[in-house]
């Protein structure tokens, strides 16, 4: 997958510089289909995965939900402070002389669809989430293993439609997201106004999933580089595609052979993709802290802080989708930090132009949550059977 993704995205970029607009259109019509095919099909992939490997987590599963988003929500609060912390030190010198151009949402630039097909989906995304707890965890509960049995055929069904048709069309998506990019050219504009912000950002998400790994690898006994290089591919695929959701498939596959055991990536990597958005939170401090500082308005530490914590509990209600975490946050902008309508445009307009970079340090921040939790099941499990008498019933 990595290096399809690579050729995927080069080409796209290197494509888009020629390519007439009624092709580039052709591409965007197939970018637009399968967008809303993804959409449809996430909640089902969230249902199907997330149900059975609950049931199967067994009678502890409540509290590991628990651990799970109260790591999580630990990890974005970090990042937020991480960016907030280093933002003050650096963007007061990295910004001194400049001021904000006529910037535009790069979206509003991008060639359209020829046409489009609407795939409402059955139920959203939190519907999902929350049928899939009240199932997973009444299953551990149930003697009856009907809709376990159920459950499990509905995740082979949804396992061979991520084999068949989201794995193998991914590199194309991905093609034509930065071919009508390039073409238009708008992304580019952003990202050479806001330069050093836009490498201050990259930097902050390296050393993010650094400090990540380095904390699962303790927790899991294992080399930090080994588990992160693992990753590489969802990391690339969240890269192109910009969407935590649509690269749940990669980030599964990855985070099993970094060597976490199938029920809990199964659980942790779709709950993880919906609620763990550190690289997010990360760049969303740090551009919202950059344009407060080019327009002049008062930083307080105070509303700072409370921003970040309430980001932390908005990102939860982020769609997994291109540009959905800052629409989340755009009403916090306006109504803690005092955006006015132009601010925050300019704030949605830097953020979706690099976008996929706060989404690959998500679901690569994912793979690490799941090793945690692998390795705190395990250790769970391995104290309750040895609190059961030989001979006795577990």
């Amino acid at each position: 997958m990595l290096p399809r993704v690579l050729i995927a995205i080069v080409l796209g970029i290197g494509c888009g510089l020629f390519f007439p607009d009624w092709l580039v259109r052709v591409f965007a019509t197939f970018n637009a289909l399968f967008s809303n095919y993804l959409g449809f099909v996430i909640p089902l992939i969230i249902v199907g995965l997330i149900t059975p490997a609950i049931s199967e987590l067994g009678k502890g599963a409540g509290k590991w939900l628990g651990v799970t988003a109260a790591i999580a929500y630990g990890s974005t609060l970090f990042a937020g402070f991480l960016g907030y912390a280093v933002s003050m030190a650096v963007l007061p010198s990295l910004l001194a002389g400049r001021s904000v151009g006529a910037v535009t949402n790069p979206e509003d630039a991008l060639l359209g669809a020829y046409f489009t097909v609407e795939m409402a989906p059955v139920f959203g995304v939190m519907t999902a989430l929350v049928l899939s707890f009240l199932l997973g965890v009444a299953l551990t509960f149930l003697d009856g293993n009907v809709i376990h049995r159920s459950m499990v055929e509905f995740r082979d069904i949804v396992n061979m439609v991520i084999r068949a048709t989201l794995i193998p069309l991914l590199p194309l998506y991905i093609f034509g997201i930065f071919l009508n990019m390039s073409a238009t050219g708008e992304a580019f504009a952003i990202i050479s106004t806001f330069l050093g912000v836009v490498a201050l950002v990259f930097a902050l998400t390296v050393v993010l999933l650094l400090i990540q790994y380095t904390v699962a690898g303790v927790f899991a006994r294992k080399n930090p580089l080994v588990m992160l290089k693992t990753m590489l591919p969802a990391y690339a695929t969240a890269l192109g595609t910009s969407s935590s959701a649509a690269t749940i498939p990669v980030t599964l596959r990855q985070a099993m052979r970094m060597g976490v055991s199938e029920p809990v990536a199964s659980f942790v990597i779709p709950l993880c993709a919906t609620i763990h958005l550190a690289g997010s939170t990360i760049k969303i401090t740090t551009f919202a802290l950059a344009i407060m500082v080019l327009y002049g308005l008062p930083i307080s530490p105070g509303a700072v802080a409370g921003f970040i914590f309430m980001l932390g509990i908005t990102m939860v209600a982020a769609p997994g989708v291109p540009g959905g975490a800052i629409m989340t946050a755009a009403g916090l902008l306006s109504s803690m930090l005092g955006f006015n309508e132009a601010q925050v445009g300019l704030m949605i307009a830097t953020y979706i132009a690099i976008d996929s970079f706060g989404t690959a340090t998500n679901v690569t921040g994912d793979g690490a949550i799941a090793a945690i939790m692998d390795r705190l099941v395990t250790k769970g499990r391995g104290a309750r059977d040895r609190a059961v008498p030989d001979g006795a019933p577990a």
